[in-house]
C-alpha cells in the first residue's frame, strides 16, 4: 500500500517532463509557464512538508496518507479541464498540497510498522517502487502522449490514488506519536520561511524583501524550536552526525540529479528527434539499473557500512555524469544512464537508512518530512540553477545573428527555418555543462559523507509509536 502511494508521485514527476513539448504546442505555454507548471508543485510541496509531517505524527499517519491521496487524485482528475496554462498551474499547486500531505506518511508508517530486521529491506522496496514510478511515467505517459490528448497524462494518477486509498482503509493500521502539545508558531514560521526561500530559488532573482522574509522566518523558526518545550522539529537531531551528514549528502545528491530527467527529456525530443513514447523508453535503462541496485545496496548494507556505500554510490554516479558530459548521441548516453543508475541504487538505501535511523520514532512523521524537504529543496535548487545554466549556455552558444526567439528557446528555434542544427548543437553544449555540474555535486556529496558520517553500519530506529486499528 505504501508502495502504491509512492508510485503515484513517481509517475507524475516524470510524465510531466515528457509532456513539455506538447504543452508548448497545444496550450501555448511560454517557457515561464512551463517553469511554473513544474515548479509550483515543488514550491507548495517543500513549503508545507514539515507541517504535514508534524500533523501526521499528531493526528494519525494513515489518516493523513488518505487525505493526501484524495487531494492529489482529485487535482489530477481536474487537470484535463485546463484550457489555459494558469489553469494547469493551479491544479499542480493542489497536487503539491496532496503530495506533501501523503509523502511523509509513507516512510514514517514504514518505520513504525516493520520490525528492525525487516526495515532496511522495506526501505529498499519503497525506494525501488519510487524508481518504478519513474519507469511507469515515461513509458505509460509516452504512449498516452503519442496517441491521445496531453491531459490524459494526469488521469493515470487517478486509478492509482483510488487503489491506494482502498488498500489503506482495508489493510493498514493507524499509527501516531504519543500525544503532545501542538506548535502553531513553529508551523507558521516553517511555512513562511520554506515557501519564501523556495520561491526565491525558483525565481532566480535577488528579490531582497523575499530573501529578508525567508532569512527572518527561518531564523525565528530555529530560535523558537530551540526554546519551546514542545518543538515541531527537534533541532537537536542535527547534532547527530548520522542525521546531519545524511541530510546534507542527500541535499547535494538531489541538487546534482534533480534536473537530470528534465534536461534529458528535452535533449531526446528536441535534439535527437524522439517522440514522447520513444523518449520515455530511452530513459528506462537508468531507472531499471537504479531499481535493481537498490535491492543490492540494501543487501550490502547488512555487511558494509552506510558510509562506504553512500560514498561509493555517489562517486559512481559522478562517473555517469562524466560520460554524459563528454559524449553525444543515445549510445554513449545509455552507458552514462546505466552507470548513474548503479550508483544511485547503491547509495540511496544507505542514505535513507542512515537518516531515518537517527530519528526517534515519535518524530517519524516530521523526520520523514525532513528527508523529503531536503530532497525537494535540492531539486528546486537544481531546477533553478541548472535551468538557468542550461538556458544561459544555450543562448551564448547560439550565433549572435540568430533571431531572438531562436536564441531563447530550442523549441522556438526548431520552428525557425535554418536554425535547427545550430540550436541542437547549442543545446548539446548546454547539456554537457549541466552534466559537469552534476558530477561535481556528486563528488562533493561523497566527500561530505566520507568526512561527516561514522563508519559503523547504520541502525534502524526502534518502534515505540502508538499503533491502532
Amino acid at each position: 500500500m505504501l508502495c502504491l502511494a509512492t508510485l503515484v508521485l513517481g509517475i507524475d514527476a516524470t510524465v510531466l517532463n515528457l509532456a513539455i513539448p506538447t504543452l508548448v504546442r497545444e496550450l501555448g505555454a511560454t517557457p515561464s509557464d512551463i517553469q511554473w507548471i513544474i515548479e509550483v508543485y515543488t514550491l507548495v510541496f517543500a513549503g508545507l512538508l514539515l507541517t504535514a509531517g508534524s500533523l501526521s505524527d499528531r493526528f494519525g499517519r494513515r489518516k493523513m496518507l488518505i487525505i493526501g491521496l484524495a487531494l492529489f487524485g482529485g487535482a489530477s482528475a481536474l487537470a484535463p479541464l485546463a484550457t489555459e496554462p494558469w489553469h494547469l498551474i493551479v491544479m499542480r499547486a493542489l497536487m503539491g498540497v496532496g503530495g506533501c500531505v501523503l509523502m511523509p506518511s509513507t516512510l514514517s508508517i514504514l518505520i513504525t510498522v516493520f520490525e528492525a530486521d525487516e526495515r532496511r529491506k522495506a526501505m529498499a522496496a519503497w525506494g525501488a517502487v519510487s524508481m518504478l514510478g519513474v519507469v511507469a511515467g515515461p513509458t505509460v505517459g509516452g504512449m498516452l502522449l503519442e496517441t491521445n490528448h496531453w491531459s490524459l497524462v494526469f488521469l493515470i494518477n487517478v486509478p492509482v490514488a483510488v487503489l491506494a486509498i482502498v488498500a489503506a482503509l482495508v489493510i493498514m493500521p493507524e499509527s501516531k506519536a504519543p500525544a503532545r502539545p501542538f506548535d502553531p508558531v513553529g508551523v507558521v514560521l516553517s511555512v513562511v520561511g520554506l515557501t519564501s526561500a523556495v520561491y526565491v530559488i525558483i525565481e532566480r532573482e535577488w528579490n531582497l524583501p523575499l530573501i529578508a522574509l525567508a532569512v527572518v522566518a527561518i531564523g525565528a523558526f530555529v530560535v523558537w524550536e530551540r526554546r519551546t518545550p514542545n518543538p515541531m522539529m527537534p533541532l537537536e537531531l542535527f547534532r547527530d552526525r548520522s542525521f546531519s551528514g545524511a541530510s546534507f549528502s542527500i541535499l547535494l545528491l538531489s541538487f546534482g540529479t534533480g534536473a537530470l530527467i528534465l534536461m534529458l527529456t528535452q535533449y531526446l525530443q528536441f535534439v535527437l528527434g524522439y517522440g514522447a513514447m520513444q523518449a520515455g523508453f530511452a530513459l528506462l535503462p537508468y531507472v531499471v539499473a537504479a531499481a535493481a541496485f537498490n535491492g543490492i545496496g540494501a543487501g550490502l548494507g547488512q555487511r558494509v557500512s552506510n558510509k562506504t556505500l553512500i560514498c561509493a554510490g555517489m562517486l559512481v554516479m559522478a562517473g555517469g555524469f562524466v560520460v554524459l558530459a563528454t559524449t553525444t548521441g543515445y549510445g554513449p548516453m545509455l552507458t552514462g544512464l546505466l552507470v548513474m543508475g548503479v550508483g544511485g541504487g547503491l547509495a540511496a538505501p544507505s542514505a535513507y537508512a542512515t537518516l531515518m535511523g537517527a530519528i526517534p520514532v515519535q518524530h517519524a512523521g516530521v523526520g520523514s518530512a525532513m528527508n523529503d524537504t531536503v530532497q525537494q529543496v535540492g531539486i528546486a535548487f537544481s531546477i533553478a540553477v541548472l535551468g538557468s545554466v542550461l538556458a544561459g549556455v544555450y543562448t551564448s552558444s547560439m550565433p549572435g545573428e540568430a533571431p531572438p526567439a531562436a536564441r531563447s528557446s530550442i523549441g522556438e528555434a526548431l520552428a525557425v527555418p535554418g536554425w535547427a542544427e545550430s540550436a541542437r548543437a547549442a543545446f548539446t553544449e548546454a547539456l554537457h555543462v549541466g552534466a559537469w555540474i552534476g558530477a561535481v555535486f556528486c563528488v562533493l556529496a561523497a566527500v561530505l559523507a566520507a568526512t561527516v558520517l561514522k563508519s559503523a553500519p547504520g541502525k534502524t530506529p526502534p518502534v515505540e509509536a502508538t499503533v491502532t486499528g
